[in-house]
This record gives structure tokens, sequence and C-alpha cells, in this order.
């Protein structure tokens, strides 16, 4: 027998970082759904035990060596089911370098990545530019003389990100507005 029952207006940001800047972005993308009003929860994927009480989420997530997060992977294995039932966007943090080559391979990358979960099919998802740190590095990266010798750089384009999550709204909002049946 299924009851109905209001949805809430709850949204999870998830994000899976290694360095830290996954992390703002997904803070700021929560601040500006927060301001539209939503119910927000921020918080790792690998803290993540449940999606029950959130009506859409928003996943952050890096591409390392060409490849998701392996958070990321894992969250979208671990909650297939449930991430199937709600609307899901996605942001990836990607090329380090503003140049157009390195994001259209970004854009194929994450297209290729996210094809390996077949059922998963955002509602929104965008690509950001990212941050590289040299000094920063671990294992086994700081192992690679070349990643090394790359200068520090931060192209994340805080108006971008803030206008996404802005229109991001929008595209939640009718699963945050209707009813859910429930078990």
């Amino acid at each position: 027998m299924k009851k109905e029952r209001a949805r809430s207006t709850s949204v999870l940001v998830a994000y899976a970082s290694r360095y830290g800047s996954t992390q703002e972005v997904a803070e700021v993308v929560g601040a500006v759904l927060s301001e539209q009003g939503l119910e927000v929860d921020i918080l790792p994927m690998r803290e993540v035990r449940t999606l029950e009480r959130y009506s859409a989420v928003v996943l952050g997530t890096a591409l390392y060596m060409f490849r998701l997060h392996k958070d990321a992977r894992r969250f979208l294995a671990r909650h297939h089911e449930a991430l199937a039932e709600r609307p899901v966007a996605i942001f990836a943090m990607g090329p380090i370098n503003n140049v157009e080559k390195e994001w259209r391979g970004v854009r194929e990358q994450l297209a290729k990545e996210l094809a390996q979960f077949p059922w998963f099919t955002p509602v929104a998802s965008e690509i950001f530019g990212g941050v590289f740190d040299p000094a920063k590095l671990r294992f086994p990266y700081n192992l690679i003389p070349a990643l090394r010798r790359l200068p520090a750089s931060d192209i994340r384009d805080w108006t971008a990100i803030r206008d996404w999550a802005n229109n991001l709204a929008a595209k939640l909002e009718p699963a945050l507005s209707s009813p859910s049946k429930v078990a």
C-alpha cells in the first residue's frame, strides 16, 4: 500500500574532492540554492548513507587523470536506485587552463565516464574550470616531474558557477513542489 506525502524542498549537494576545490564550488552552489528558499545539505559523497530525505541531488566531482573521482564512481553505483527516482544535476571540475581543446577534452571525458552509468540522466550538467597547485600534489602525482613543473592555476569562474546554480533551482523545482509516493 502506498501513501501520498508532500515532498520536502530538501536538496543534497554531495561532492567528491581531493584537494578542496570541488568542495568550495559545492558550498557556493549550496548557498545559492539556499538563497532561493531550498533546504540544502552539503556533504562529502563518502559520508552519504541514504538519499531518502532528499527530493533532488546535485553532485560535484573532479576528473583526475581522465576519470571521475573514485568517491563519485562509488556514489553513483551505491545510490543507483535512489538517484534514478529524483532529479540529479552534476558539475565537474576539469580544465586547469583556459584552452578550448582542454575544455572539449574534459567535456568528452565526463560524457565517457557517465556513459558507464547508462541509467543516469542528469537534468543539468556543467564543467567548471579547476584549480592546480603543484605544491599540493599527493602520491602518485607528486612523483611525476612534468606535473611538478606546471604553474599553479585557478580558473574557476565564480560568476558562471553562481549563474548555473541559480538556473539549477528552476530545473529541480518540479520535483521539489510535487507530491511523491512512498511505500
